[in-house]
């Protein structure tokens, strides 16, 4: 559920009320409305504004953020496209490109409605083991649809580059690592190293959103078996399907992972009911026809993916360009997930790592 709007990241109401009556989304500036903001994720700044007759959705990217990962202009390229083919897109209203309105650039999507699957609302909702296994096949064979689109007929065809897509993830992510790094990890210098020596060559090219988990999709209300929409798009590219699979294992997190990824990473996936890691890939493998070799580099990627992530969101609360104070032991979260991911390297296996 949205809260208040965080002490630093409030929006500039007038201004925005004057660009909201230019794209006709409001009829004057004396609208009354109400404007809160999502908590739950990591990354780009949501807001809801509720003007009484109808709610919208704003997103910008954070203080400090890397600009590669908080492109509004590419999450809005591909919403604008994806929602004219694919249900599962929310629709899109506008796009600012600039910081002259607000602090950045932005775009404003509609809002979707119904069930948004973090920790907090599972343990609310009280869902019973049974259900799990429902939401999970759902959640897994929407994943496995998105990666049958086909990107040229939506009009995406030019959102990446397919050749060489393995090779610039593993050089580009150890990149920001050694960029944001504030600890001195030696399970990082070892993933990195064994990635780039043993990275998959030949690969099928797909979309892939790069950020799919329980909490980035939206249940219907009451009906676990159907998924109204997919959020936070600004990942979206073209590339292997097996390292969209590999990022989504990262997030599916198991009690064996050990209290400070379920802790600092909590997910739903550790409540009774939910499949284990090897069980997501064989349904993948049986519902999408891809086959998956080299599951465990494509899983330590995944891992070492998140471990870059957390560590520059630390390295922006560590910096003070955010007071999040749910970021204050990234930096920790981290060093585990590089060990998870050694792990993984080391035992060739993506579950029961310790």
């Amino acid at each position: 559920m949205p809260q208040n709007v965080r002490t630093g990241e409030e929006l500039d109401e007038q201004a925005l009320k004057q660009y909201f009556v230019k794209h006709n989304l409001v009829s004057d500036t004396k609208t009354e409305w109400s404007i809160t903001q999502y908590s739950n994720g990591y990354s780009n700044l949501t807001y809801l504004i509720d003007t009484g007759e109808q709610a919208y959705v704003l997103r910008k990217p954070p203080r400090g953020g890397v600009k590669r990962g908080h492109d509004m202009g590419r999450e809005y390229k591909v919403l604008s496209n994806l929602s004219q083919h694919y249900d599962k897109a929310p629709k899109t209203y506008a796009y600012e490109a600039e910081a002259g309105v607000i602090d950045a650039s932005f775009y404003v999507m509609e809002r979707i409605e119904g069930n948004i699957l973090t920790s907090r609302k599972a343990k609310e909702l009280a869902i019973e083991p049974e259900d799990f296994k429902t939401i999970a096949q759902t959640w897994l064979d929407t994943f496995s649809d998105l990666h049958a689109l086909d990107y040229q007929a939506i009009g995406l065809g030019d959102l990446g580059r397919p050749i060489g897509y393995v090779e610039r993830q593993v050089t580009n992510w150890s990149k920001q690592y050694l960029k944001a790094a504030t600890l001195d990890i030696p399970e990082a210098d070892f993933v990195m190293q064994w990635m780039a020596d043993h990275q998959a060559t030949e690969y099928k090219h797909s979309l892939i959103h790069n950020d799919y988990k329980y909490d980035n999709v939206v249940f219907a209300e009451g009906d676990w078996s159907t998924i109204n929409a997919i959020l936070d798009w600004e990942m979206c590219t073209i590339g292997d399907p097996l390292m969209d699979l590999g990022t989504s294992l990262a997030y599916w997190t198991m009690p064996t992972d050990g209290d400070v990824v379920n802790k600092m990473i909590p997910s739903p996936t550790i409540l009774p009911g939910n499949p284990s890691r090897t069980e997501i890939v064989e349904r993948y493998v049986k519902q999408s026809g891809n086959q998956v070799q080299h599951l465990p580099f494509y899983y330590a990627f995944g891992l070492f993916k998140l471990a870059v992530i957390v560590q520059q969101i630390y390295y922006r609360y560590d910096k003070g360009l955010t007071t999040d104070p749910k970021f204050a032991q990234l930096d920790k979260v981290c060093q585990f997930l590089c060990i998870m991911a050694k792990q993984a390297i080391q035992k060739q296996r993506i579950d029961n790592l310790f």
